[in-house]
């Protein structure tokens, strides 16, 4: 539950009377709604949720600490008839977020305000999760875990990527999730070196690896994990690979501490791959916020001047991605606290390998 001090706060660290929050994750973070169209709008004595009338009844359920408006038509119309920015002079909006257009017919409805575009804004703040938050986290983590499982079963040489991605999305719905969090990631053989990978016609093929990548919403927080398998025996380079991939994580997950700076613990995993010689080949950041949005604050990085908290939870999720070869990822979502962190998943850590007739 966000403070109305730290409302306030805000407000005057950006010389601002008045927070428009349009993403609507943050929208429920903040009052509970969980509707496809709200803006709140957020001022030191005043919470309001604006809506339609699709959602009148939806909103009456939901909403908690704001008056709710549930009218059609535009927002700007309705923030101006129900006065909700009167005598607001600064306000405050999601600059990363509100696009151009949507800005500038705000400051068409409305020419007399100053409009103060934030980044980030609440991140920090909404990023830190309750125990409600925490065990909707874990219950979407063994969703996720579940469905590997399932996956494990159904992979063979000569089944295609894309099919395969379809039966994970399958398992993660029918173990009673409210809808994937990302599309998945099923990259086999030298698609794997792709860390963003799309799944493809591509079949599998024995003697390869195939890279899992995937997640799923329930009651909103998502879960996010990546694993590695091998069709068949792995060669010696993919197990060399794997276990530095896998020192690495172990170490970066050794180090994490509530206050620990972002781009330190970017760094404890980067030199453990830069020590066995690939650390050209780790291409992206550590890791990143996860939450009611796969991707938040923190973001973790060489280039991050994010401090991790307790009470966030964070990927680790360091890659190695050898070009035209293969890659190996290994990625876990923790819960920060005070003294190291809670992996939140029960899947191994390991290769895992798969034969067709048989799942170890």
């Amino acid at each position: 539950m966000l403070m109305q001090d730290e409302i306030a706060e805000l407000l005057q660290e950006h010389n601002a009377a008045a927070l428009l929050i349009s993403q609507l994750p943050k929208v429920r973070q903040l009052c509970g709604f969980t509707g496809s169209r709200a803006l709140l709008v957020l001022r030191p004595d005043q919470r309001v949720l604006l809506t339609d009338r699709r959602y009148q009844v939806q909103a009456a359920r939901e909403v908690r600490y704001a008056a709710v408006v549930t009218e059609n038509g535009s927002f700007t119309d309705i923030v101006r008839r129900h006065e909700l920015l009167e005598g607001a002079d600064g306000v405050l909006f999601e600059g990363d977020h509100l696009t151009v257009s949507v800005l500038a017919a705000w400051k068409q409805a409305l020419p007399d305000y100053r409009w103060i575009a934030g980044t980030n804004l609440l991140g920090p703040a909404l990023a830190r999760k309750d125990q409600d938050a925490f065990k909707a986290m874990r219950r979407a983590q063994r969703i996720a875990d579940e469905a590997f499982k399932q996956a494990l079963r159904q992979m063979r040489p000569g089944m295609r990527e894309r099919e395969l991605a379809a039966a994970i999305a399958c398992a993660l719905l029918r173990h009673g999730a409210e809808r994937l969090s990302f599309d998945p990631i099923v990259a086999s053989g030298p698609n794997s070196a792709l860390p963003h990978a799309r799944p493809t016609d591509r079949r599998l093929k024995h003697g390869e690896v195939v890279l899992l990548d995937f997640g799923c919403v329930w009651r909103g927080y998502a879960s996010d994990m990546t694993r590695v398998v091998a069709l068949g025996e792995p060669s010696d380079r993919v197990r060399n690979v794997h276990e530095v991939v896998h020192r690495a994580q172990s170490q970066a997950m050794d180090a994490v501490q509530a206050g620990i700076a972002a781009r330190t613990l970017d760094a404890v995993a980067r030199s453990a791959i830069a020590n066995a010689g690939l650390g050209e080949y780790f291409v992206h950041g550590l890791g990143h916020g996860v939450g009611l949005q796969v991707h938040e604050w923190p973001r973790i990085s060489k280039i991050s001047n994010d401090i991790v908290p307790a009470g966030v939870t964070i990927t680790l999720e360091p890659g190695v991605y050898l070009p035209d070869a293969f890659g190996v990822r290994i990625e876990d979502t923790v819960m920060v606290t005070d003294h190291g962190c809670e992996r939140l998943g029960t899947t191994q850590r390991k290769l895992f390998r798969v034969n067709w007739r048989e799942t170890s």
